[in-house]
């Protein structure tokens, strides 16, 4: 139990890779706070991981200053500190480039983007004012790097947190507080189910994952575990990917016999 004494708020906790960071860091004797919007999916976290550990589950619309405030403000009442942030919240809106409606680009940089800058705000000016340094983990993604037409503002969105971690790690690292993002590819959650019931979608996906196989919220949830541990102590400004070694591949050049 490598987390015990320390309290993680976990945005987008209730269902997903939050869950999975939910339930490994309850292992590792972390105190949690859950927010999201889906209070039904956030009573049953609490409801199932019952036992697990000390969590709680607070209704929060994460790109939305006042709930977003309200709900870290909750999260030092009722714990007294906050040692980590995940900032793992986020939506995805496909379409076509050309058709994609601008309501749709703003919820999405609003939900995966500015909830990153409004919690890293609110959640480090508290780990500043406390004086005791802190970790918080952004969650970016493989469209950083690679990416698909039909997803604009998410890559957009994840192109910005994945830089906006840097800027955070400069700013933050004289009062001790390391900031890191991760990157994972495809996981197997409710985002991603339409690819998995796919045969044609999903066997593309695995032509080109060297590692055979779709990740899980638990694959996740152990890096995210480590860059917020005392194990990842002079790492700070960096975006790892969890993706089966999907960024690193390209076409194959045939070798001679």
């Amino acid at each position: 139990m490598r987390l015990q004494n320390r309290v993680a708020l976990i945005t987008g906790g209730a269902k997903g890779i939050g869950r999975g960071c939910v339930e490994r860091f309850l292992a590792e004797g972390a105190r949690v706070a859950a927010v999201d919007i889906d209070v039904a999916a956030g009573n049953r976290l609490v409801e199932e991981l019952k036992g697990k550990g000390e969590l709680v589950f607070f209704e929060c619309n994460v790109g939305k200053r006042p709930a977003v405030e309200n709900a870290v403000a909750q999260t030092v009442k009722h714990f007294g500190q906050i040692d980590i942030l995940v900032n793992n919240a986020g939506i995805n809106r496909p379409n076509d480039f050309l058709k994609m409606p601008e309501e749709d680009f703003d919820l999405v940089i609003q939900t995966n983007l500015k909830s990153v800058f409004l919690f890293g705000q609110a959640v480090g000016r508290h780990m500043v004012e406390r004086g005791k340094g802190g970790a918080i983990v952004n969650m970016a993604s493989t469209s950083v790097i690679i990416t698909m037409g039909n997803i604009a503002a998410y890559a957009a969105s994840k192109g910005g947190i994945s830089s906006i971690t840097k800027a955070m790690a400069l700013n933050l690292a004289p009062h001790g507080i390391r900031v890191n993002a991760v990157g994972p590819g495809t996981i197997i959650t409710e985002l991603t189910k339409r690819l998995m019931d796919d045969p044609v979608q999903s066997k593309k996906i695995m032509s080109r994952t060297p590692l055979g196989r779709f990740g899980t919220p638990a694959d996740v949830a152990a890096v995210i575990f480590f860059l917020a541990s005392d194990d990842a102590a002079y790492v700070t400004g960096q975006t790892i990917y969890i993706d089966g070694g999907r960024t690193g591949m390209n076409y194959t050049v045939p070798g001679s016999d």
